[in-house]
């Protein structure tokens, strides 16, 4: 479902200076660009081969589970810094290149890489923060996290039990979000290709070999500590990613924009991206290079065409804009956005 934002002139009019003010003073040069590309893909590939690898050196159980969480955490840092970027097509040329490398990374974390990105590209980014149109906002009843929502009695308490719950996203992604989702389109009338439906099966059968069945095979311990091992690497890779996640788009602060009863949204595209989006270390080329430009939530929304090697480069640019014209941009630390991310629970919690 397309978004259907207020038109604004003068938001409009400011975008197309933004735009114009970087294209015009960032150089987009391919050469440099896959330059950049190729030294972080080496950095990443090697170190989610090393450390996988590592895997089948081990005949200590004790050494066995910070090896996988070790793991678990490079192979999503590897996933954040290129998947994303396949998604929207800002790496190669041909969109089908970048949609295989795309499938390709998802497969090595275990989610199913066409449902994740039909949602994201087609919703999320579309009208971030806006129920009936982020289906990113469709979480367990258990978490609230819009205000205005339905709330239930025990989230006065959901600041707290919050970090144990997300432990579980991940599995839950892969073992279960993901079928549910698979299936409920498969029951309709226009059903998914052969092409899809193998995909999906392939996606979900390799990242179970590689990760349990091979190293139940090849690794010189019992079986049940490959499961405790992988089960802990999903505990800590989730909680991770949640609250990385989360604190891009739901802390103190953030915009939850309403729509009226046509469904149109009571807030331009412009200020929707902006307001509903939070940065952090925006300005930090280390912070990019780890985080793949998740912390640059705010460029990213306005022009996810751009890939983000070049955020730090364009914020500069768009912060000083945005600041000239009074808007100011949500900022937090790393650790300052998991705060405002609990704060906002503890908030929603007692708030109506």
């Amino acid at each position: 479902m397309r978004s259907k934002h207020i038109y604004n002139k003068y938001h409009v009019e400011l975008f197309g200076s933004i735009q114009e003010e970087i294209y015009k003073k960032i150089d987009f040069c391919n050469r440099r660009f896959y330059k950049k590309i190729f030294v972080k893909g080496c950095i990443y590939f090697f170190l989610t081969a090393i450390s996988y690898s590592i895997l089948y050196q081990i005949d200590d159980q004790r050494l066995l589970i910070p090896a996988y969480i070790v793991y678990g955490l490079i192979s999503m840092l590897f996933a954040f810094n290129f998947a994303h970027d396949f998604s929207h097509n800002t790496i190669f040329k041909k969109k089908e290149l970048n949609h295989k490398c795309f499938i390709a990374l998802y497969t090595m974390v275990g989610a199913h890489a066409e449902a994740w990105k039909d949602r994201h590209v087609t919703s999320h980014h579309h009208a971030p923060n806006v129920e009936g149109y982020d289906t990113d906002l469709e979480i367990t009843n258990l978490i609230r996290v819009v205000p205005g929502s339905k709330r239930k009695w025990y989230h006065r308490f959901q600041y707290i039990y919050a970090p144990f719950l997300y432990t579980t996203y991940s599995l839950f992604w892969v073992f279960i979000k993901d079928f549910k989702v698979f299936f409920n389109q498969q029951n309709r009338k226009n059903k998914h290709s052969l092409r899809y439906v193998t995909s999906f099966w392939c996606q979900k059968m390799v990242y179970c070999s590689y990760l349990m069945v091979l190293p139940i095979i090849f690794i010189d311990l019992e079986w049940y500590w490959i499961v405790v091992s992988f089960l802990s690497m999903h505990l800590v890779q989730s909680l991770f990613l949640l609250f990385t996640f989360f604190m891009t788009h739901h802390i103190d602060g953030l915009a939850y924009p309403q729509k009226d009863i046509s469904g149109y949204i009571k807030t331009s595209w412009f200020m929707n991206q902006i307001q509903s989006s939070n940065d952090f270390y925006p300005f930090s080329k280390l912070a990019n290079f780890v985080f793949g430009g998740f912390n640059n939530h705010i460029a990213h929304h306005l022009f996810p065409n751009i890939h983000h090697v070049y955020y730090p480069e364009l914020n500069k640019i768009l912060y000083t804009i945005l600041k000239s014209h009074q808007i100011i941009p949500n900022q937090t630390s790393y650790f300052g956005g998991v705060v405002a991310h609990l704060s906002h629970l503890k908030t929603l919690g007692t708030e109506q």
